[in-house]
């Protein structure tokens, strides 16, 4: 593009914050408010990288409003005084009080009465606001559709591994050639990836897989032709070659880490985050007793719930290793009997050095100095938090991404460990002390925490003014505003 064409836009939010960007100098207006919407379904592992990315927007000057569903609302609603996001809702087409764990019902009505009802709200939003541009969550592939019958500007802000979106890009749009997938010891090789299993694909592939999730990430794969741009939560940094590989098909363009300020080494704010559970700020002051890098600690996230012999191998695990541990049950609040519990003996002996939570402050606990590391299922928002602090992984995963992301922790990014399991998909308490040791004392330990920490300063450096983070999002916002006025 010719500088001659180009001059500059001032362009001002309701917080008064200025920004200047090149703009067409034939259809510049003197001012404009740029507003931005984002969709997202209402998990916590959804919501914050979408709230993350919302105040890097806000910092440039663009008013956010955040779009959900509405029995998040009643969930958040005590923290929404706290957010300079805006937030509307609109139903999923499901009463409130329906149990959401059938996967199948919410993705249906999502699809049908939910898409129905985001569009009426899009038409009542867009009578009075000027959008320039509309972020969706992969996970809500009908609100693409619904985004493009109102002629908005489309983006997809990818919350998982740059590597996970080249995997289900290849295998959706049959780019690659995959082996056979029924067979989990397969091999499978694509582009700037390392040779690994086929149990070692996203579950959503595998035939295993219920078939809702399948026609699901079809579906948003179809769909990608609509969207204009796609971003992504990981950094250009560690996942080079894989970013570099999409350039010739749908670019990913990585603006993250995408995590709270706090992890970053900034102060910490009131701002919201979205933690559906009450957190236990107590464990602090227990960590605050402990000696440096001392503390396993253990985390499942918000949603896998252990099985009673996942439970009893780790708590044997734990408490052989003598090591220190903070560990977070988060209760089952369905009344389930069959719910797991912690061997009947276990606390009394582990007393003194461990500690068992519902629900922790992650962020306070990842950056504490007592902790040595991280006994993971390795969601991606559990892996980029845990890059971003510096602390090495153990990964214990389940589904979805979660066993793409342990492949890539051990023999890509090499800040961890991946557990061996048996046939019952359980690890061994041997198999954890052993990691448990590699991590903590063996010879690969120094090594591993020495890759965790320089993988911490490249996070940071992508995220300052000429990081590659930060000038993929001033591109994007370049481009979403003069792509709107020039629709303008």
């Amino acid at each position: 593009m010719s500088s001659k064409h180009i001059t500059h836009i001032q362009i001002h939010n309701s917080h008064n914050i200025s920004l200047l960007l090149p703009i067409h100098k034939e259809t510049m207006p003197e001012e404009k408010i740029v507003e931005v919407l984002m969709v997202t379904l209402p998990y916590q592992g959804h919501l914050n990288p979408m709230l993350n990315l919302g105040k890097q927007l806000i910092s440039r000057g663009i008013h956010v409003t955040l779009i959900t569903t509405e029995d998040a609302r009643h969930r958040m609603k005590q923290n929404l005084h706290n957010s300079k996001v805006q937030f509307e809702f609109f139903s999923d087409g499901l009463s409130l009080n329906y149990d959401r764990s059938d996967a199948d019902a919410v993705i249906n009505s999502l699809k049908g009465q939910g898409s129905k009802n985001l569009s009426i709200l899009l038409t009542s939003l867009t009578e009075v606001h000027n959008y320039s541009c509309v972020i969706v969550n992969p996970f809500v592939p009908s609100a693409i559709d619904v985004i493009a019958n109102h002629g908005i500007p489309c983006a997809m802000f990818w919350i998982q591994a740059s590597a996970l979106y080249s995997i289900y890009y290849r295998y959706y749009k049959n780019i690659d050639s995959f082996p056979n997938l029924e067979d989990a010891n397969e091999k499978v090789s694509l582009p700037s990836l390392p040779v690994f299993d086929v149990r070692d694909l996203p579950s959503f592939i595998l035939p295993s897989s219920p078939r809702h999730f399948q026609v699901y990430m079809n579906d948003l794969f179809q769909s990608l032709d609509k969207v204009k741009w796609v971003l992504g939560t990981s950094f250009y940094e560690i996942e080079e070659e894989i970013v570099k590989s999409m350039d010739s098909l749908k670019p990913i363009y990585p603006i993250g880490p995408s995590v709270s300020p706090f992890l970053l080494g900034e102060k910490e704010t009131d701002d919201f985050k979205a933690d559906m559970w009450n957190v236990e700020d107590s464990c602090i002051e227990w960590l605050d007793n402990k000696p440096p890098s001392s503390v396993i600690y253990v985390s499942f996230g918000s949603l896998i719930v252990l099985s009673q012999k996942q439970m009893n191998s780790l708590a044997t695990a734990l408490k052989n290793s003598n090591k220190s541990f903070l560990w977070v049950i988060r209760s089952d609040d369905s009344n389930n009997s069959n719910a797991s519990e912690l061997p009947i003996e276990f606390l009394e002996d582990t007393k003194g050095r461990g500690l068992v939570v519902k629900w922790s402050p992650q962020e306070k606990v990842l950056m504490h100095s007592s902790v040595a590391c991280f006994i993971s299922h390795c969601g991606w928002n559990s892996t980029l938090e845990t890059l971003v602090a510096g602390v090495p992984m153990i990964c214990y995963p389940e589904w979805t991404d979660q066993r793409t992301n342990a492949m890539l922790i051990e023999n890509v990014f090499k800040n961890g460990v991946n557990l061996k399991r048996g046939e019952d998909r359980v690890a061994s308490s041997e198999e954890i002390e052993r990691c448990i040791k590699e991590v903590m004392e063996g010879p690969n330990a120094l090594k591993i925490k020495k890759r965790a920490m320089e993988i911490k300063e490249s996070a940071r450096k992508s995220l300052q003014d000429v990081g590659t983070s930060h000038q993929n999002l001033d591109k994007f916002v370049n481009d979403f505003i003069i792509t709107n006025t020039i629709k303008a």
